[in-house]
C-alpha cells in the first residue's frame, strides 16, 4: 500500500506521522529529541501528511481538542478494543486503568492488560493513551516518555506535581474518574 511519512517537531519533541493512501493514519513515532531526521513543513510536508500535521498542530496550539482523522492502527483484537474505548475519553478527562477497563465491560483485575494494550498504542496523541493514570493518580508508562505524557497532561488542563496527577477543580475541570486500579 502507498504511504508517506514525515518528522514534525511538536510541544513534546520531534513525531514521526505515518500515512497510507487515502489518507488513513497508521501511526505516530516518538523520536529522540536529537534527532538526525530533518523536519518537515510547509511546502514539504507529503500530501497524505498534511490533515494529520495541521490537526496535531491545531491541538498543541490550543485551537482543537479532538481529531477528526481516518485511523487504522496495527492490532490484536483487544487491543484494538482497547484504543476504541481510549477514543472516547474527551479532552480534560482523565481516568485510571481498571475504570477503562470497567468501561470495556471487563473486570478491574484486567487493568494491567489494559495497560499493557494502551502502551502498545500506535497512534498516541490522537488516540489518547495520555489521559490513563493509575488509580492512586501515579503516571505510569508511556511509550514517549513520562515527560510527554506529563506535558500532553498539562496541556489538556491538569496538573502533575512529582509525575502524579493532582484532582483538578471541579469547577474548571469537572470530575476525575479514577475509579479502582
Amino acid at each position: 500500500m502507498n504511504s508517506e511519512s514525515c518528522v514534525i517537531n511538536s510541544k513534546i519533541g520531534p513525531l514521526r506521522v505515518v500515512v497510507e493512501w487515502p489518507g488513513v493514519l497508521k501511526r505516530i513515532d516518538f523520536l529522540p529529541e536529537e534527532t538526525d531526521e530533518p523536519f518537515a513543513e510547509g511546502d514539504g510536508i507529503p500530501e497524505l501528511c498534511r490533515p494529520t500535521v495541521a490537526q496535531l498542530n491545531d491541538y498543541f496550539e490550543g485551537k482543537r481538542t479532538s481529531f477528526d482523522l481516518e485511523l487504522d492502527p496495527e492490532g490484536t483484537e483487544f487491543q484494538r478494543t482497547v484504543w476504541a474505548e481510549l477514543e472516547r475519553i474527551p479532552h480534560g478527562e482523565v481516568i485510571s486503568y481498571g475504570e477503562q477497563a470497567k468501561r470495556m465491560k471487563r473486570a478491574a483485575s484486567s487493568s494491567r492488560a489494559v495497560g499493557h494494550a494502551n502502551g502498545s498504542n500506535p497512534i498516541p496523541i490522537v488516540i489518547p493513551c495520555h489521559r490513563v493514570v493509575a488509580a492512586d493518580g501515579k503516571l505510569t508508562g508511556f511509550a514517549g516518555g513520562l515527560w510527554r505524557k506529563v506535558i500532553l497532561l498539562e496541556h489538556e488542563g491538569h496538573e502533575v506535581v512529582k509525575e502524579r496527577l493532582v484532582r483538578p477543580t471541579w469547577e474548571t475541570q469537572g470530575a476525575l474518574s479514577l475509579g479502582e486500579e
